[in-house]
């Protein structure tokens, strides 16, 4: 049975270009992921320097709601989004007309269940006001977290129907997508932000709205082009668009634990930020400047990890483990490569880079003891790069081959019973912000330890997500 495995494999990927396990071959993949992650965080980048311009307030404001309501949306969204792996394995079975019914099972995920995502308006309006923010902080909170709960719709699309392409390691046209959304993005953020070719200043609501609006933009795109491809003719649109119950099955049986780690981890960052939002204000704003920064230089690095999910998953869907593993050593030494750049810009330059939104500040951006700060945070940044480098990938491979519980059960555990408790005590006996991102790299590197345990144990082969 394994030397037919062997041989499927070996016949399944004569197609490719590159040699099978290689770093050509994971490059291939991660860099179109890579400039897609680039241009969303640019986006982001770009929303923050905006309402930094606008006002101390909004900026203060869309970091904390922003991360809390992608906190409320994302078990969802990210259950819809392992349609993605579910391709990539049925790619490596080579089992084509599965492709296009795990694809629509995230979409129809996401449509059943958004009703329940629209109660979580309410819930997150309760955190913030039990975290005593200031009223006038949390009535912009409370305006940026409702729209962006409503764009779990687009991002639940985008994750799904982008899956169909870069399940199958066609990611040029994911990314193609996705930058002409970001572009748009950008237009329209200053447009409604600042009231600018027409349109009413609108502030952190206009940046909100601006965000749902063209969230629609790559999911619409994705879809017509999925809608003209081979797998759709054969089966025609009805049984294109028909609701697969085992197919569904098996996106929650593996997508919900995804889901529910992603939810858990992101739960407490935005605990960890809401801690945060209660210090002074010049801490306040140096830390939420710096995670700015953190997000567009690490963002990349999330490209690294979807490489090494889909590489991981299609290997193992035609039964070769083996060059699983090369893939995601491969997709781990191209990760190497980037953070050691970054981590000497980081070095070399964290004044220019605290600048870039900190210039733009009216008041705490211009003090000496924000540069300071904001310095070493960004020494600190540099210090977990190898080590998040290391969590990402193989976060990604171990979800690839469907591993999903363990990275759920061990990210949560390590998340809210050693790094959350640890912030909790330096928050209540005034250890600061320093000492809070210290204790956060800490939890970063044991992060890293574990992963690398899991995936040298090579439990992870006998999961069977295919059959």
């Amino acid at each position: 049975m394994e030397s037919a495995h062997k041989e499927h494999s070996s016949w399944q990927f004569m197609r490719k270009k590159y040699p099978s396990g290689s770093i050509r071959e994971a490059l291939a993949i991660a860099l179109p992921l890579v400039i897609s992650n680039s241009a969303h965080m640019v986006m982001i980048f770009c929303d923050r320097m905006f309402l930094a311009n606008y006002s101390d307030l909004a900026i203060q404001a869309a970091v904390p709601a922003g991360n809390l309501a992608f906190t409320m949306i994302c078990l969802f969204t990210a259950t819809a989004g392992y349609s993605t792996n579910l391709v990539a394995q049925y790619y490596g079975a080579d089992k084509e007309h599965q492709f296009v019914h795990a694809t629509m099972q995230g979409v129809y995920f996401i449509l059943f269940l958004f009703p329940l995502i629209l109660l979580t308006i309410p819930l997150g309006n309760w955190l913030i006001q039990v975290f005593g923010h200031a009223p006038e902080l949390a009535k912009q909170e409370e305006i940026y977290l409702a729209w962006m709960i409503l764009s779990a719709l687009p991002v639940g699309f985008g994750w799904s129907i982008g899956g169909f392409f870069t399940g199958q390691g066609r990611v040029k046209l994911n990314t193609a997508a996705n930058i002409i959304g970001c572009v748009f993005n950008i237009i329209l953020d200053y447009a409604l932000i600042f009231g600018k070719f027409g349109f009413p200043e609108m502030g952190i609501r206009g940046a909100a709205i601006a965000t749902f609006i063209t969230g629609f933009i790559a999911p619409s795109i994705l879809f017509y082009f999925m809608l003209r491809t081979k797998h759709v003719r054969k089966i025609g649109l009805g049984g294109a668009f028909r609701v697969d119950f085992p197919m569904m099955k098996k996106l929650v049986q593996f997508g919900m634990p995804a889901g529910l780690q992603l939810f858990l981890d992101q739960g407490a960052f935005s605990f960890f930020l809401l801690c945060a939002a209660t210090l002074d204000e010049v801490s306040l704003s140096v830390n939420n400047i710096a995670l700015s920064i953190n997000g567009l230089a690490f963002s990349p690095l999330l490209g690294f990890g979807m490489a090494a999910s889909i590489l991981c998953g299609q290997y193992q869907g035609a039964g070769d483990s083996e060059n699983a593993v090369k893939s995601v050593q491969a997709t781990m030494r191209l990760g190497f490569i980037y953070m050691a750049f970054i981590g000497a810009v980081f070095l070399l330059f964290p004044a220019t880079l605290i600048s870039l939104i900190a210039s733009t500040e009216n008041s705490a951006g211009r003090s000496p003891e924000f540069l300071r700060m904001g310095r070493t945070l960004m020494y600190l940044m540099t210090a977990w790069g190898l080590f998040d480098t290391i969590n990402i990938v193989l976060i990604g491979g171990l979800k690839g081959a469907g591993d999903t519980k363990f990275v759920m059960i061990f990210l949560s555990a390590m998340a809210w019973f050693f790094w959350i408790p640890g912030e909790l005590l330096i928050f209540l006996y005034g250890g600061g912000i320093i000492a809070a991102w210290v204790w956060l790299m800490i939890y970063v590197d044991l992060l890293a330890i574990g992963f690398w345990w899991r995936w040298r144990t090579g439990r992870w082969k006998s999961i069977k997500m295919v059959n």
